[in-house]
């Protein structure tokens, strides 16, 4: 039997910056994988889906080139090259997190971990493995409904990301942000596309205003028809080579593919929980506390098994957070201000306080919003959909949340997110110089909009 301090189960976005963080604190680790390095995230997700994205907002922006006096003839698609080009990227990433993970010590295991009692772990049938901590990392897999036939035409996002062609029409059931982000892959590459969503809109997590700039974009622009408030009641393959039949709302659908994208479920089967002392939750997540320990001393759960936010950033700062916990003395909470990134298009970001859920709360907020068709470089780029939000508490100004949705916004976040963790104020913001003109003053003019001193927008109405 191999001994470690640390064994790392799962080398998702939560796993293995745990195993090489607690590796760089001198601890002997080891990592074990059922798959591929680098999790759902890197191979069947965030990555690959953003590759195609690009790709496709690429496509978009030479179809409309001619606005800027560029006139390009004869653009097409080849999806398999784009698809050879996204699983070059995913290659290369993965090589990286090997060599990463090989040049700060951190042994890898490839197979199935279970644990055999609450300090051992067996990997396979012939490994087994001794632990000192064990940090849980096993992520989430796709949900749906379980009447949809097994069919090549009916896939969820991992089968989807490995087609090799693009299907004409694509009906998406789902209407979340995996479902709102290959839909607009699709449609700005030439599919025809249907959402169907049995909520009452699309990306419901969002503020109404943020749902409705990306909504009206999507329907108005792309072409995409959003069916909300329709519940999905059959799906029915024809034969022959023919496409998908869905019936939603009583009304009858034809599609090529139908993508299923209605939710993640947390992956503990397998574990075998119960000889660590450990269960799940009713909705079959491992609980863990704000330092990611678990109701075992020695075991730490982080990334979507644990049912928080299920998102690659939030369980890297949970995988580092748990390493120094299990490591060191002093335990340290992970940072609860996550930023949420959507690649739809337009792009949306988010962070701290919503405005809804501030409304839910009986919170009483103070909001300021700029819009990009006020903003010189956004016109400049032709990019002028969208706008910036600040959510503050109204009698000091400190900065609760914020919201863009528009070009950049999945980087534009990143500026609101540190200054919510540093609980700056409108006032602060405001008067902190913004280089002139980029996209990122928005968030300068939305910080004087909302004390009622905007220069680049006209003053509300009293």
């Amino acid at each position: 039997m191999d001994k470690y301090d640390v064994v790392v189960i799962g080398a998702g976005p939560g796993g293995y910056p745990a195993a090489i963080r607690a590796a760089q604190l001198g601890a002997s680790v080891a990592i074990v994988e059922k798959e591929q390095l680098g999790g759902t995230c890197l191979n069947w997700g965030c990555i690959p889906s953003k590759a195609l994205i690009g790709a496709a907002d690429t496509f978009a922006r030479i179809r409309h080139a001619e606005a800027f006096g560029i006139k390009v003839n004869g653009a097409s698609v080849d999806y398999a090259t784009m698809i050879g080009q996204k699983d070059k990227i995913v290659g290369q990433l993965r090589g990286g997190v090997k060599q990463l993970l090989a040049a700060n010590g951190v042994k890898v295991y490839q197979g199935l971990a279970s644990f055999k009692d609450p300090h051992n772990i067996a990997v396979g049938e012939s490994v087994s493995l001794g632990a000192k901590t064990v940090i849980i990392a096993t992520g989430s897999t796709s949900a749906g409904p379980s009447f949809p036939p097994q069919d090549e035409r009916v896939v969820e996002s991992r089968g989807f990301l490995a087609l090799t062609q693009l299907p004409k029409r694509l009906v998406v059931v789902g209407g979340g942000y995996i479902g709102c982000e290959l839909a607009c892959m699709a449609a700005m590459l030439g599919a025809q596309v249907t959402i169907v969503e049995m909520l009452e809109d699309i990306l419901l997590l969002l503020d109404k205003d943020v749902r409705h700039e990306v909504r009206s974009h999507l329907e108005k622009n792309l072409g995409i028809r959003i069916l909300t408030g329709k519940t999905l009641e059959t799906l029915q393959t024809e034969g022959g080579g023919g496409g998908v039949k869905v019936k939603a709302g009583g009304e009858e659908l034809q599609g090529d593919v139908v993508l299923m994208a209605v939710g993640r479920k947390p992956v503990t089967d397998g574990l075998h929980l119960e000889n660590a002392g450990l269960g799940t939750s009713e909705r079959g997540f491992i609980e863990a506390d704000g330092y990611c320990r678990t109701k075992v001393a020695h075991v730490f759960a982080v990334g979507d098994v644990t049912g928080k936010i299920q998102l690659a950033h939030y369980a890297t700062a949970q995988g580092i957070a748990a390493a120094e916990n299990a490591v060191r003395q002093k335990p340290r909470r992970h940072d609860t201000v996550v930023p949420n990134v959507i690649f739809t298009s337009p792009e949306v970001g988010t962070a701290g306080l919503s405005e809804e859920d501030a409304g839910k709360a009986n919170r009483t907020v103070k909001t300021g919003k700029f819009r990009f068709a006020g903003l010189g470089r956004a016109l400049a780029a032709g990019e002028p959909i969208g706008f910036v939000k600040w959510i503050a508490d109204p009698a000091t100004g400190q900065l609760l949340g914020a919201a863009a949705v528009g070009a950049h916004a999945t980087e534009l976040i990143a500026e609101a997110t540190a200054a919510i963790r540093a609980e700056l104020t409108l006032e602060e913001l405001g008067r902190t110089i913004h280089a002139h003109p980029t996209f990122s003053e928005a968030w300068m003019e939305a910080a004087h909009a909302a004390l009622g001193e905007a220069i680049h927008a006209p003053p509300r109405r009293k």
